[in-house]
């Protein structure tokens, strides 16, 4: 699959952050059955890659991205843990090379006009908006829709339950992705149901 038809799989891409290995499985599995089974599993905690090595065993329904790449030792980690897609929070050659040569499409981030002319002359169509709400994230969509429409956006960073419906209203916008549906006090009282529960109503948060 592209990193376009990926995205497209689910309006909002959960960004998860997970300190614990074994809250990934459950995590995963409460997230697949709220209708989210696209997930991003950001490189910030040491249990990240034994947490996609975990899902993609266990939860074989989900689709597992690896976010936070900045460096391209990062892609073969990535890679051999079993990531289905990456996400960068920017863009420069050596990170270009390494998804050339990784097995998995890479959604990389940009934030100014420049970036995603640089993003698109290396052969990227699809992008992610990082971060979304500081900058003004939708003008800044709305601004960019005219001198780019040959490319899409995820916008993450910033985006809340609130936010989520009118980025998902611009035609630019495939997908966003949010940290919302498994705030941290839910996942450190393993309450999957109300993760569900999250997962549930933002599957519904479909793109008009």
């Amino acid at each position: 699959m592209n990193i376009r038809d990926i995205l497209a799989l689910s309006p909002v891409i959960p960004v998860l952050t997970v300190n614990d290995l074994a809250h990934a499985v459950p995590l995963a599995r409460a997230l697949v059955a709220g209708g989210l089974r696209t997930l991003e599993i950001t490189l910030r905690t040491p249990a990240a890659i034994g947490c996609v090595e975990a899902i993609r065993k266990a939860v074989p329904e989900a689709l597992i991205g690896v976010g936070t790449l900045t460096k391209p030792v990062d892609f073969a980690a990535a890679e051999r843990a079993g990531a289905q897609f990456g996400v960068t929070p920017g863009l420069t050659p050596e990170l270009a090379a390494a998804a050339r040569g990784a097995r998995f499409p890479l959604l990389p981030g940009v934030m100014t006009p420049t970036e995603v002319i640089t993003a698109r002359h290396l052969g990227f169509n699809v992008l992610k908006l990082f971060p979304a709400h500081p900058p003004g994230g939708l003008e800044m969509l709305r601004a960019l829709s005219a001198p780019f429409p040959d490319i899409l956006f995820c916008p993450t960073g910033g985006i809340s339950r609130a936010s989520a419906p009118q980025y998902l209203a611009l035609p630019n916008v495939v997908s966003v992705g949010g940290s919302w549906i498994a705030p941290p006090e839910l996942l450190e009282a393993c309450d999957w149901p109300g993760i569900e529960a999250l997962a549930r109503d933002a599957a519904t948060l479909r793109k008009t």
